[in-house]
C-alpha cells in the first residue's frame, strides 16, 4: 500500500476517538434539536438516571459479564441518565456486580462534564449517599425517589385458553403485559 505524501498516518486509536467523537456531536445536536422543537431550552437543567440488568449470551465472555447480587442473573449493567423529556444524556455499560452507586458517580461525572446546566437530578432507592454526596460536590441536586407500592403502571394479564376441548394451548403468551390507562389505576 502505497500513502500518498499529503495525508499524515493515522493510528487505529486516534480513528476510533474521531468518530467517537463525532457520533458524540451529531447526539447532541439532534438532541437539542428535539429539545428546542419542544418548546425547552437546548442543555438540559435535570436529569433521571437509573439501571438496569441486561441478561448476556451463554458465549459472552466472563471477563465482560457479572452476577447481579440483587437480581441473581449473569450480564452487564446498563446505567443511563435522560433529561426529562427522555432523551439520552450519558449511558455507562459495566459488569452486572458493579453497584449502581459507582455507576452513578461515573454517570455524575459524565453528566457534569458534558452538560454544566444541570442543576438537578432524580434517582430510585438504588442509588445510596454515596451518589447524592458526588452529585452535591458537583452542584447537582440529587434526590431519592420512592415508588409508590399502591400504584402499578403495568399488569400481568392471565392467559385466556381456546375453546377447542382437549387443547390447552394459550392464545397469547402468558406475560403479555399492557398499559393500563389513567381511569384503571388503583389507588
Amino acid at each position: 500500500m502505497v500513502r500518498s505524501p499529503g495525508k499524515p498516518r493515522r493510528s487505529p486509536r486516534a480513528a476510533r476517538d474521531q468518530e467517537r467523537c463525532s457520533r458524540k456531536t451529531i447526539h447532541d445536536l439532534l438532541r437539542w434539536q428535539v429539545r428546542e422543537s419542544r418548546g425547552r431550552g437546548a442543555d438540559p437543567s435535570a436529569i433521571v438516571m437509573d439501571t438496569q440488568t441486561v441478561h448476556a449470551s451463554v458465549n459472552a465472555p466472563k471477563a465482560t459479564t457479572g452476577l447481579d447480587p440483587g437480581t441473581k442473573s449473569r450480564g452487564r449493567e446498563r446505567g443511563i441518565a435522560t433529561d426529562v423529556l427522555g432523551l439520552l444524556i450519558a449511558v455507562i455499560v459495566v459488569v452486572a456486580s458493579v453497584h449502581d452507586n459507582a455507576i452513578g458517580i461515573r454517570l455524575l461525572d459524565q453528566v457534569a462534564a458534558d452538560n454544566p446546566s444541570v442543576a438537578k437530578g432524580w434517582v430510585d432507592a438504588g442509588f445510596k449517599n454515596a451518589v447524592i454526596d458526588h452529585g452535591a460536590a458537583l452542584g447537582i441536586d440529587i434526590e431519592v425517589v420512592q415508588r409508590d407500592p399502591h400504584i402499578h403502571l403495568c399488569r400481568h394479564q392471565q392467559p385466556r385458553r381456546r375453546s377447542r376441548p382437549g387443547r390447552h394451548r394459550l392464545s397469547r403468551p402468558p406475560r403479555q403485559l399492557r398499559t393500563l390507562s389513567l381511569a384503571e389505576y388503583q389507588f
